[in-house]
């Protein structure tokens, strides 16, 4: 099978096809399912990844210059949405005040909310700390709003290497402080406010309970961090084991550490490299969910292990199939869609 070379992103309507192909056939154009530690990579993930070859993109960043990367990121995760996005009964632009200037929010209400005041989510956005943001994650805010029940506020936040360390970690902390103070703008229960991400992300948002902590500010409801960087320090054998062919790539994430922190004595702080925290104690009740075939696999769930050690309570799922990225998959992978079915779940009982 050939895909044209001329553009660098995989067409949805070619990702849903080859996904719903018979497995003998889907064996046939893609070859064998990949075993690795005796576990098989999802056959929806293998579609993914042997396309993405196919175009140019076997990796995130590609080694490309920031400003070229988030292009490509984005047209990615618009191709991955599919045609038609959720309905939900409102979606707003806003700006939250952060600590240098404005910056851009979304606001997602699904249709069957609860009546204001409803629970909230503030949701950070993954790409490393150096790509994304609120158009990249759009669909995967509006899956958790209309599978929750929960509104969804997406906070933009400063990217690195424009921006390093700490500035996404502290326009995080602004975000979410925002919220709690803006709650009947909000139409939000401020006793009903949740932090998450995904990867650096989820990463910002387990900052901003320490932080809070640390600051006697408001500890959100809870923590949802969906395969979270924890460590920049990264001796994790998962980092090793999957740093090539499984989309995030070890050279990804050093390119995305080195951005981020460009100071390497700050690669321990604890607001960069949550699971170094010297307590987890007294943190927000947490779901961590990660990915059998992920760099980050190790350091999410030593976290979630580390928190429930600490007395938090904490609910730790691996989907042992799937790879990093999986939460912008939804529409057109089944196993994608499941896990992050049962991540909105989560959500819903934490804030009921």
């Amino acid at each position: 099978m050939r895909l044209p070379r001329t553009s660098p992103n995989v067409d949805f309507a070619v990702v849903r096809a080859a996904c719903r192909l018979p497995p003998r056939t889907r064996r046939r154009i893609f070859g064998p399912v990949p075993t690795v530690e005796g576990r098989r990579l999802d056959p929806d993930m293998h579609v993914v990844l042997r396309l993405s070859e196919l175009v140019g993109r076997p990796s995130l960043l590609g080694g490309l210059a920031p400003e070229k990367a988030r292009r490509y990121v984005l047209a990615d995760a618009q191709s991955g949405a599919g045609p038609r996005p959720l309905p939900m009964a409102s979606v707003r632009d806003l700006e939250y005040p952060g600590p240098g200037d404005d910056l851009p929010a979304r606001l997602y209400v699904p249709y069957g909310a609860a009546p204001p005041p409803r629970p909230l989510l503030v949701f950070f956005h993954g790409g490393g700390w150096v790509v994304g943001g609120l158009d990249s994650h759009d669909s995967i805010c509006r899956f958790l709003a209309a599978h929750s029940g929960a509104a969804v506020l997406s906070a933009g936040y400063r990217l690195a290497p424009e921006h390093p360390y700490p500035a996404a970690v502290e326009d995080a902390g602004a975000a979410f402080a925002w919220a709690v103070a803006r709650a009947a703008e909000l139409e939000a229960d401020p006793e009903r406010i949740a932090v998450g991400g995904d990867s650096a992300g989820g990463n910002m948002a387990a900052g901003v309970c320490i932080a809070a902590r640390e600051h006697g500010g408001q500890q959100p409801a809870m923590q949802l961090l969906i395969y979270p960087v924890t460590d920049a320090i990264g001796e994790q054998r998962s980092r090793e084991l999957f740093s090539v062919g499984f989309k995030l790539t070890g050279a990804d994430i050093v390119e995305c550490e080195r951005a981020y922190l460009p100071d390497p004595s700050r690669a321990t702080d604890p607001l960069a490299s949550v699971l170094r925290a010297p307590s987890l104690a007294g943190l927000a009740p947490g779901y961590v969910a990660t990915a059998g075939f992920d760099p980050l696999r190790d350091e999410g769930e030593e976290y979630a292990a580390r928190m429930r050690s600490e007395g938090v309570r904490v609910a730790l799922r691996r989907h042992p199939g799937l790879i990093h990225t999986f939460a912008h998959m939804t529409a057109f992978s089944r196993s994608a869609r499941a896990a992050m079915l049962e991540a909105a779940g989560a959500l819903r009982m934490g804030l009921a």
